[in-house]
């Protein structure tokens, strides 16, 4: 009987198992304000969010140590949308949407509400330029997160309808999407607008109450949140500056200044603080609001808010893009 010999196994050098893949550090949140949980609502068919704007919110948010719920807007329940949002009490409702979708958020969520930021997403992006000092979304979601603090913002309120960097009133707010499709590049469109607002400019002059005091016929009016107002330092009214060009030279000298230089040095500008004001005319008042157009009343009171809803924002906030 043959012995069956069993061959000793042959060692073999396994391969040392991997190390686990460094993770990174998430980065550090603003230590100005608790956040463990945010909502942030998004359109993605405003101006320009576009339509990879939910993914990414969703990798920006992965690098942050806060629970992070995304919203989609869509348009038929977009009110119902917002009013959910802040109903589920988030340290910070983020809203990047349009200037008009900001303002509603922003409103709704009043002085006692959770803190917002507005972030661009819109066209013109008056509120979150101011706020934040850029047009970019991305940058200014990070800079909220790591840098902001508790803003109370102020602002003014006509008709139902807030507005929280500056109202214009009167006919050359019809200029308004004239000079938005120049900003873009949309030479066509920019004359479209510029001769439609040509056949409506000096048709009429409003009238223009300031706190009670003398009535004042003027060719437009801007009123000006201290927030972005150069000549305020405390929020004790709105910058209410009459405009009163003579005739169309008048009108591209004021608007000169307004790009080259402080249009409040021009002498057709009268410029002081008020917290009530009147305007009248003999139609409808075209007004132009954070950047929204719209028409008022022929006759029609501003009341000024100090204390409208919080944003989350730096302190002191960034010397970025003009608002």
């Amino acid at each position: 009987m043959t012995d069956t010999i069993t061959p000793s196994p042959v060692p073999v050098d396994l391969p040392e198992a991997a190390p686990d893949a460094a993770v990174a550090e998430p980065r550090a949140l603003t230590p100005h304000v608790a956040i463990s949980r945010v909502v942030i609502l998004v359109n993605t068919l405003s101006g320009s969010v576009g339509p990879r704007a939910v993914a990414e919110v969703e990798a920006i948010m992965a690098d942050y140590p806060c629970a992070a719920e995304i919203v989609e807007l869509v348009g038929a329940t977009m009110d119902a949308q917002i009013d959910q949002a802040l109903a589920s009490n988030p340290d910070v409702l983020f809203v990047l949407a349009g200037d008009g979708t900001a303002r509603a958020a922003a409103s709704r969520a009043g002085p006692k509400g959770p803190l917002v930021a507005p972030l661009p997403g819109g066209t013109m992006n008056m509120l979150p330029r101011a706020l934040y000092g850029t047009g970019d979304w991305k940058l200014a979601l990070r800079e909220a997160l790591e840098n902001g603090s508790p803003q109370c913002v102020s602002g003014g309120m006509v008709e139902g309808q807030s507005f929280y960097c500056a109202g214009i009133f009167g006919s050359p707010a019809l200029w308004a999407p004239a000079r938005e499709a120049m900003r873009t590049g949309k030479l066509s469109l920019a004359w479209t607008y510029g001769r439609r607002a040509l056949k409506r400019a000096f048709s009429g002059k409003i009238r223009v109450e300031l706190d009670g005091g003398k009535v004042r016929r003027s060719e437009a009016l801007a009123l000006i949140s201290p927030m972005i107002s150069r000549a305020m330092d405390e929020p004790v009214g709105l910058e209410a500056a009459a405009m009163d060009p003579a005739d169309a030279a008048q009108v591209f000298r004021l608007a000169a200044n307004a790009l080259f230089s402080d249009w409040r040095q021009d002498p057709s500008v009268v410029t002081r603080p008020a917290r009530k004001i009147r305007i009248r005319a003999r139609s409808r008042i075209p007004a132009v609001l954070d950047g929204e157009p719209t028409l008022l009343h022929h006759d029609t009171m501003v009341t000024f808010i100090p204390k409208a809803w919080q944003a989350l924002a730096p302190d002191p906030r960034p010397q970025g893009e003009a608002v």
